[in-house]
């Protein structure tokens, strides 16, 4: 792949951008001692990823704090402890609070100076703006799912990302998605014909976190352990590397 073909990049924010497992871990960890369940956080995590996707399938038009909310309330009924409401706002307010990736706000610096940059986030927009203190970003648009009253996976956010292409004058083709996420992103990237890059950031970790395993075809083209890996591997396609470090791409084998 030609990455200096491409005019903009869309982003998925909240596991791409932002560390948002240490963020809900921080909430979950300190109630899962209180309650004494003895669960490491790979467990805690599933479950919590396991009612996440139930709830933003079934509530599509909730803002995302009380999205947070419940999913805490049905994690507490899968692992058979009860979530009280201070804790389930506890988690649902806490988005100001998860870390923005190390790497994250020098990337989106350095990508902004070669393309025009849009985030796509299951996120509200009070919550995305929180976050973008820590990240700094200049965006042509955000696209939340109080905007498209949806949660990814569904076609919400790609069919606004669509029309937001128009408006800004860009060719789908001239578009490419980066997330972390193969269920939220990948999938509905590929049904909505979009290139794809993975920032894999769970490559040196077992299990799949606080995102549920993609259960329909996905795909992407290039794969990266990081924002810095895939800044630098912009940097050399534009013949201008700077960073330190080579990028490590993979290509994938196959669905």
């Amino acid at each position: 792949m030609d990455l200096t073909e491409f005019r903009a990049l869309s982003f998925d924010c909240y596991g791409t951008l932002i560390d948002w497992e240490s963020g809900i871990t921080g909430v979950l960890r300190p109630w899962a001692d209180e309650a004494g369940l003895g669960i490491d956080d790979e467990r805690l995590l599933r479950a919590y990823a396991d009612s996440e996707a139930a709830a933003e399938r079934e509530m599509p038009g909730a803002r995302y704090p009380t999205i947070r909310a419940e999913v805490f309330r049905r994690t507490g009924r899968l692992l058979g402890a009860p979530v009280d409401e201070a804790w389930a706002t506890r988690l649902g307010d806490s988005v100001p609070d998860w870390p923005a990736f190390a790497d994250s706000e020098a990337a989106l610096a350095a990508l902004a100076e070669r393309y025009q940059l849009i985030i796509v986030s299951n996120v509200h927009r009070n919550g995305f703006a929180a976050s973008n203190l820590q990240l700094h970003g200049t965006f042509a648009a955000i696209i939340t799912a109080e905007d498209v009253g949806g949660y990814k996976p569904a076609d919400n956010h790609f069919v606004a990302l669509g029309r937001t292409l128009d408006d800004l004058g860009f060719d789908r083709r001239e578009l490419l998605h980066v997330a972390q996420s193969l269920f939220h992103d990948h999938v509905p990237a590929r049904r909505h014909g979009l290139r794809s890059v993975w920032i894999n950031r769970h490559r040196d970790r077992q299990g799949w976190g606080a995102t549920p395993e993609p259960n329909e075809a996905f795909s992407y083209d290039l794969e990266f352990r990081s924002m810095h890996d895939f800044a630098s591997a912009v940097d050399s396609a534009y013949g201008a590397s700077t960073r330190p470090s080579q990028p490590d791409i993979e290509r994938p084998e196959g669905l």
